[in-house]
């Protein structure tokens, strides 16, 4: 068995970073170590708990060990993990150090966690496999099950056919897809923002606008089947359906008046002030809220498919590799650098 101890990222308070070794806690039967390879940094709830700006919630407190879109090799198996020494998996975290919270515990150089919670990937994947957890939210909040629309449950349908074969249950749902609506409207280019355009656009016959305000943001889109424009470039005003992945609790007043009646407003985001919105306009039009919390395993194998069907790409999205010694420049360029879309931190020289 690999030494129980390892190198981790954790946050002794906000803006306060540093790598620690720490021991991690004896596997059970059910358990796997695995030794990390990369791990990614997550410009929303990261950034949350780096400034201090999360809100109270059950488990919350300094320090913590941060990361939950890593990805590494199984050095160790326990007899009824259902993995083996070897295989490269995804990991959305781990609680393995003690007295240190994993929140979610997935920056470190080697972890403990049940094998029934890690997703097995491919080796041509590689460092993209990071990827995995944004676009399994980015899957959510246009496919959740509690989705009314005949389209969520279409684009649910033609990712879990496989690459080979299904093609009758492809066809009725491309069908299904092609009269019901989409995700039309996306806003904020980021991360998030691009995997749920890329997502929505394989929709039959949708082609999603995206809202990016920063410049420097609105390249990345050519060959993906969608649009990006400022908010003041958009004529539109009866966008069906409308997803926000930008975070800003203030925004809905300016998302209602582009919606057209009876559309959906889908709160992608995590936001850590009070949202609300102005009641009259909502009131006429009819809208309707959904919020879209964390991605479940369906939706990691979901993505999965689209990616084994070659029907998603993970291409252009990181921009930053730094090894994971340099973590505290890494978080302060994946928060503060706008050119800056995914950062991943490097373990392998470390694990």
């Amino acid at each position: 068995m690999p030494n129980l101890e390892t190198l981790a990222v954790v946050l002794e308070q906000p803006e306060r970073l540093s790598l620690q070794r720490l021991p991690l806690t004896p596997p059970e039967p059910t358990d796997v170590i695995v030794d990390m390879e990369w791990s990614g940094i997550s410009t929303g709830t990261e950034r949350l708990l780096w400034s201090g700006t999360m809100p109270p919630f059950p488990g919350m407190g300094y320090p913590l060990v941060p990361g939950y879109e890593s990805v590494g090799r199984v050095s160790y198996a326990g007899p009824d993990s259902g993995l083996a020494v070897g295989q490269r998996v995804f990991v959305p975290g781990a609680r393995c150090y003690g007295e240190v919270r994993g929140l979610f515990g997935g920056a470190a150089s080697r972890v403990v966690a049940p094998g029934a919670r890690l997703l097995p990937v491919p080796e041509s994947l590689g460092e993209q496999g990071v990827l995995l957890a944004l676009a399994a939210t980015a899957y959510h909040a246009i496919a959740a099950p509690a989705a009314s629309t005949p389209a969520h449950a279409a684009l649910r349908t033609e990712s879990s056919a496989t690459a080979a074969g299904a093609a009758s249950a492809t066809a009725t749902a491309s069908a299904n897809a092609a009269s019901a609506p989409h995700v039309e409207l996306i806003v904020g280019h980021g991360v998030l923002g691009r995997l749920l355009a890329r997502i929505a656009a394989l929709g039959d016959g949708s082609r999603p606008v995206v809202w990016e305000t920063n410049p420097v943001r609105h390249t990345g889109a050519e060959g993906y089947g969608y649009d990006v424009m400022q908010p003041d470039d958009d004529p539109r005003r009866d966008y069906r359906t409308i997803c926000d992945m930008s975070g800003d609790a203030k925004i809905l007043d300016s998302l209602v008046a582009r919606l057209a009646r009876g559309g959906e407003i889908v709160l992608g985001g995590f936001y850590h002030e009070p949202v609300s919105f102005t009641f009259p306009p909502a009131f006429m039009r009819e809208a309707r809220f959904r919020i879209a919390a964390e991605f479940q395993p369906s939706d990691l194998a979901a993505v999965r498919d689209l990616l084994d069907a070659g029907r998603l790409s993970l291409d252009g999205l990181i921009t930053h590799c730094i090894p994971a010694t340099e973590a505290d420049s890494a978080y302060r360029t994946a928060f503060g650098d706008p050119s800056c879309l995914k950062m991943i931190l490097d373990w392998r020289t470390l694990s």
